[in-house]
């Protein structure tokens, strides 16, 4: 696909073409950047998608009409950029990169339907206008860790489609007694239902990662309200996953004593003591392991081990 500027149809006048960029030819894109004096840096984890076909089924996947909003996250040189403004959505899109987010500015910057957010989206998501949707070719040493960002900071989406390193993928669709299955996998399913679209090869990247990467779809869960879990349930996932060949029983002791939870441990109750009470109303014997149990089962225990602390051991 060639991309140059111009106007929407419901702009009256034409605009001069500023920038022409060829996302489907990796000869191209490494001309374009050596006149444009632009390297791709490691360190961003950059990796332009060049597969024109794997784009559109990206992009297809998100499903929206006319006038949504969508997130982009690290849009590169702006190849699914320009396939949502040509379908009509408005698009805030977070660039890493000063240099890219300069030829961003040159392409879409005089579109009233684009904004672009500079800066590493770690940091810059919180503040920014929320969206329905989401898209993104997540940069692999983010992917991960944004997501799960997201589901903690309570930033949720009706749907989110991204490109992720294929064992990223694997884990954030994993299920209980899976090989994959991890602390991100729960977190993952507390919000969403993941769908994996298609594996996407090496080659169809410039430059060639050494992996294959992974479209996968997230739809919004809609028989549970996300943002209602308690604040413990996500410090205590990431406890019981913790060794997660151990029974629950002893993950909890060492997560409830660990002093993580800033709670003044007072004299007369032990931690196996607090939490035999917490088991048995989520009707569990304690010599589960994490990696057997579901999303539900890691609520009800938040549910139920929150009130337990707050009786027994109180604030600090």
């Amino acid at each position: 696909m060639v991309f140059s500027l111009v106007r929407g149809e419901e702009t009256p006048a034409p605009l001069v073409c500023l920038v022409t960029v060829n996302y489907d030819s990796p000869r191209e894109l490494k001309a374009f950047l050596e006149e444009k004096g632009l390297g791709m840096r490691k360190k961003f984890g950059q990796n332009f998608l060049i597969n024109r076909d794997a784009r559109k089924k990206l992009v297809d996947a998100l499903e929206i009409e006319k006038g949504e909003k969508v997130w982009e996250i690290g849009p590169g040189l702006g190849a699914m950029t320009a396939e949502l403004l040509e379908r009509g959505a408005r698009v805030t899109a977070f660039e890493i990169d000063t240099g890219f987010a300069a030829i961003l500015r040159e392409l879409f910057g005089a579109d009233d339907r684009f904004t672009l957010i500079e800066g590493d989206v770690l940091a810059a998501w919180r503040s920014a206008e929320g969206a329905p949707y989401l898209l993104g070719n997540l940069p692999y040493n983010i992917g991960a860790s944004l997501l799960a960002d997201l589901i903690e900071g309570r930033r949720f989406f009706k749907r989110m489609v991204v490109t992720v390193q294929n064992e990223v993928a694997l884990r954030a669709a994993a299920k209980p007694l899976s090989a994959d299955y991890s602390s991100f996998s729960v977190l993952c399913a507390s919000a969403y239902t993941v769908h994996p679209l298609m594996r996407i090869k090496g080659p169809s990247f410039y430059p060639v990662p050494r992996v294959d990467s992974r479209g996968l779809c997230f739809d919004l869960r809609t028989d549970i309200d996300p943002a209602l879990y308690p604040a413990l349930f996500y410090p205590l996932l990431r406890g019981l996953f913790s060794s997660r060949r151990k029974m629950i029983k002893n993950n909890l002791i060492s997560f409830v004593s660990s002093g993580i939870l800033k709670m003044r441990v007072p004299t007369g109750i032990s931690a196996e003591d607090l939490i035999r009470p917490v088991l048995e109303q989520c009707g569990l014997e304690g010599d589960e392991r994490a990696e057997t149990l579901g999303v539900d089962t890691f609520r009800n225990l938040a549910e139920a081990l929150g009130p337990a602390l707050e009786r027994n051991y109180g604030n600090r």
